[in-house]
């Protein structure tokens, strides 16, 4: 996994370091004494991780204004003793012992439950870092996060993540950084996307229940990578962050809760 300091891109400096899920760290640190968050803290937005768009590896980003209700499924992955000291996004020090996490679009910092589909583990992590920037992994977990929630044997886990406190919304600048590909279009189309799948049937059926909700400009999108072939079912394109949100809330009403915003590939 590689990892881009979003406070970097911030000031025009782009810096790349490594990181791999399930970093070896030598001899295990005992985590059992890793702080428990129950009741999220009140804290206020962070003024370096909120930008209202950011670039890695030529694709954009629109952080959100607000998290609240915001609920999502997918692959957790977690990194360890190689970012342990250094600054995340939002300008703490991470430290690879407390539990928090990386995640690309919530605001900074935001706390979120972590629910492991598998074992049924729940843990709660502020979100005070970017990332994860490969695949379709959806969160990256401290190393005492990952631990406690099962992740850091298998390396990656399926979790759903759903916001339970999250900094308050506030006028942000248009941040503009550098592109780490020649060139990323001013007007880029954004889509909502509400799932991607390896057969084509299960795209074709998620199409038809949203065309049945008059969702009418829903369509599937194929996509051929080095990773097999995958459709992806999504509403577009749009200009605008504020109506893609919109969107978002209006199919969380219509009970499609897995909803995401994402660029053109």
């Amino acid at each position: 996994m590689t990892r881009l300091p979003l406070i970097l891109v911030c000031v025009l400096t782009v810096t790349l370091s490594a990181c791999t899920f399930g970093v070896p760290i030598g001899s295990r640190t005992d985590t059992s004494n890793a702080a428990v968050i129950e009741v999220p803290p009140k804290d206020k937005r962070s003024k370096l991780g909120n930008p209202s768009s950011y670039v890695v590896f030529g694709q954009r980003y629109y952080v959100m204004d607000n998290g609240q209700g915001f609920v999502e499924r997918g692959i957790a992955s977690w990194y360890g003793k190689k970012f342990h000291g250094r600054k995340t996004s939002s300008g703490e020090v991470y430290n690879m012992h407390a539990m928090t996490a990386a995640h690309k679009t919530l605001p900074l910092p935001s706390y979120v439950r972590v629910v492991h589909i598998k074992n049924g583990r729940s843990i709660v992590v502020k979100v005070n870092d970017r990332g994860p920037f490969v695949g379709d992994r959806i969160i990256d977990l401290s190393f005492a996060a990952a631990t406690k929630l099962g992740v850091t044997g298998p390396g990656t886990a399926e979790v759903e993540i759903s916001v339970v406190s999250s900094a308050k919304s506030k006028t942000r600048p248009v941040v503009r950084a550098i592109p780490l590909v020649e060139k990323v279009a001013e007007d880029v189309p954004l889509f909502v996307q509400l799932g991607s799948f390896g057969r084509k049937v299960n795209a074709q059926n998620l199409l038809k229940d949203l065309h049945n909700l008059n969702e009418t400009s829903a369509k599937v999108y194929e996509l051929t990578n080095a990773q097999g072939t995958f459709y992806r079912v999504r509403l577009g394109p749009l200009y605008d962050i504020g109506k893609a949100n919109s969107v978002i809330l209006r199919l969380t009403k219509k009970g499609f809760k897995y909803s995401r915003v994402v660029v053109r590939e």
